[in-house]
């Protein structure tokens, strides 16, 4: 699995439990289990959820999916 995936999957992982749509950043960063503090890691690559509001903006919103939500981040963060 390449980083991208892995860091993909757990994003979707970790937004499992979360009730969609999303319509905000906070609502979003909430979402995850230790919020902005949540983080993903594959091999050298560490991601928190704290770190997403540098690749999303308002015209994202709102998120109908996790697998959205991931998609849209591992893009933008040049995974």
């Amino acid at each position: 699995m390449s980083v991208k995936e892995d860091i993909r999957a757990q994003i979707i992982g970790a937004l499992a439990g979360a009730k969609f749509p999303i319509e905000t950043p906070e609502v979003l960063l909430a979402a995850f289990p230790n919020g902005a503090e949540t983080t993903c890691k594959s091999g050298t690559v560490e991601l928190k959820a704290g770190d997403a509001g540098k690749v999303l903006t308002a015209d994202d919103f709102p998120f109908k999916s996790a697998e959205e939500v991931a998609e849209i981040i591992v893009t933008r963060a040049g995974l």
